[in-house]
């Protein structure tokens, strides 16, 4: 480590190691951007790039005084990293002694991919629990026989409908438990649960095994990746979706739920408690509703973010930067809080509550608000129509800080695509006179304005962002190529199980390392999953 980082306040990796051993909130922060981070990383590492940390370190941490470590692999990025979370009042920040080579040197294990306990996780419990399985050519000789069987996609609906197994229908994992007995009346009926490649069919089959469904239920071992590397044809485009719930099989499913959370050390609590939990300066609390996007815009209980169920268990991490905090899930039909807070109790969360009753509590409705550690800063900002007209009659450089996949997917004609470290040190940014700093909504881009403010030049922010300029009616231009990249476009990490463009061998590769999780989990030794082995 430098001398710069030395004077740091700093925690070794032995102390890391124990906080998650004996069950010690701590947040094990990575300030990379994502793809060195699926390179190389410790189990419980939550991926926070710097650039990022004013749009989402309060979701992720939102108790000042929670035990932050902070690291890097010698990109520079701790320094920074710290200083700005004291400054936005964050009290217990340390970096990690020695980055990412102090934790190998001290003999911590290392993982690669992205959302790794969840996946660990899953290869743990096909291997205590034997979740059934069918290799895809064997699903695929049962659909072409039309053999009695239903195909549900575990998935998100958007991963679904860009790529899914001809036939099946979309049921993301936390509805599975709560939907199937209407989608699958007949206990003949076999039930088939795929994703793209492991973790959330053997998750999904096994919360319908441990649901007591009298079907046959199988995983479709490996998934989408599996069905694509035995040669087979995938379906695009599908919308197929899960059915109403009805009064006898709701009763059925929240029963059994019930008795999961009890078998898992689930509890309930009251709105008086929460409020209890929330008053207690030495608890990190997560307030999480776990029912489908849709119904949580139609309305939801206020202060509580939208994190579908399947999608937790698969990614907590995306939602929860603190491990062993307080996770208190709540749905309104008593079974999807249940059922997800039944897993996450055996992926070694300590405190895991649902609270079922909503009556007398605020509500909202609409998307989630933006949740900001601090107010965004009072920058110059120009409209769409504005930055279109001048444009035409101007020299401006237009800096996109949106995520790489979303500037290929759509940005403002002649934008360039840079992420937020990169916006000080890069040359032609450094000699412009004038700037506008767009982003998909706006809020990356006012957040980095003041990274610019400098006499010689102007700095605006496009109000609204590409999403204003979109709806304004003006074109977007797709793709990005060197010429249009400010910066490494290594801020996400290109997943092999996603697009339908993967190599087979990077698909395969994958799916190999899935295999050896298990054996990698007993040297890392913090996990503290355990299995529900018998219901």
């Amino acid at each position: 480590m430098n001398s710069i980082t030395n004077l740091l306040p700093a925690t070794s990796s032995e102390d890391v190691r124990q906080s998650l051993k004996n069950g010690a909130e701590i947040a094990l922060l990575d300030v990379r951007e994502e793809e060195p981070f699926a390179s190389a990383h410790p189990l419980f590492a939550v991926n926070l790039p710097v650039g990022r940390i004013e749009e989402r370190i309060a979701g992720l941490v939102p108790r000042k005084d929670a035990p932050i470590v902070v690291y890097d692999n010698g990109e520079g990025r701790t320094v920074k990293a710290v200083r700005l979370l004291q400054s936005l009042g964050y009290s217990a920040v340390s970096a990690l002694e020695g980055g990412l080579e102090g934790w190998k040197r001290s003999g911590g294990e290392i993982f690669i991919d992205v959302n790794v306990p969840s996946k660990a996780f899953g290869e743990l419990v096909e291997h205590v629990r034997h979740t059934p399985s069918l290799p895809a050519r064997e699903v695929h000789d049962r659909i072409k026989r039309g053999d009695d069987l239903v195909i549900l996609d575990a998935r998100r609906f958007i991963e679904y409908n860009v790529m899914s197994i001809p036939g099946g229908r979309s049921v993301p994992g936390g509805e599975l438990a709560l939907r199937v007995r209407d989608i699958a009346p007949s206990p003949e009926t076999t039930v088939i649960v795929n994703c793209a490649g492991r973790t959330r069919s053997i998750i999904g089959t096994q919360s319908l095994v441990n649901a007591g469904i009298p079907n046959p239920v199988f995983a479709l071992r490996n998934g989408t990746i599996g069905w694509t590397l035995e040669g087979l044809s995938l379906e695009h485009g599908a919308a197929r979706k899960g059915t109403d719930v009805s009064e006898q099989n709701h009763q059925a499913a929240r029963a059994r739920a019930e008795l999961l959370a009890e078998r898992t050390g689930v509890r309930s609590l009251t709105a008086n408690d929460l409020e209890r939990f929330l008053a207690d300066p030495e608890r990190t609390v997560y307030r999480l509703d776990v029912r489908s996007p849709e119904e949580y815009m139609e309305g939801h209980l206020k202060d509580f973010r939208s994190a579908p169920g399947g999608q937790l268990v698969q990614a907590t991490d995306e939602w929860v930067g603190v491990r062993h905090g307080t996770i208190v899930l709540t749905d309104d039909d008593g079974v999807r809080a249940r059922m997800t807070a039944h897993w996450l109790r055996q992926l070694g969360w300590n405190e895991v509550y649902v609270l079922d009753k909503w009556d007398g509590l605020p509500f909202e409705t609409g998307q989630e608000a933006p949740l900001l550690s601090q107010p965004l800063p009072d920058v110059e900002t120009i409209s769409a129509t504005e930055l279109r007209e001048n444009l035409v009659t101007g020299d401006i450089l237009i800096l996109d800080l949106a995520t790489s996949p979303a500037f290929r997917k759509g940005h403002i004609p002649g934008a360039r695509f840079v992420i937020r470290p990169d916006l000080v040190s890069h040359p032609a940014i450094r000699e412009a006179g004038e700037i506008v700093l767009v982003s998909p909504n706006g809020i990356a881009a006012h957040l980095a304005a003041p990274d610019l403010a400098v006499e010689s030049r102007r700095v605006r922010v496009l109000k609204g962002g590409t999403e204003a300029w979109q709806a304004a009616g003006y074109a977007l231009q797709t793709g990005l190529d060197d010429s249009q990249a400010f910066s490494a476009p290594d801020d996400v990490y290109k997943r092999p199980y996603e697009g339908t463009d993967n190599a087979a061998e990077a698909m395969q590769a994958y799916l190999d390392w899935e295999y050896g999780l298990v054996a990698q989990l007993e040297k890392d030794g913090t996990h503290g999953f355990r299995v529900l082995e018998d219901i």
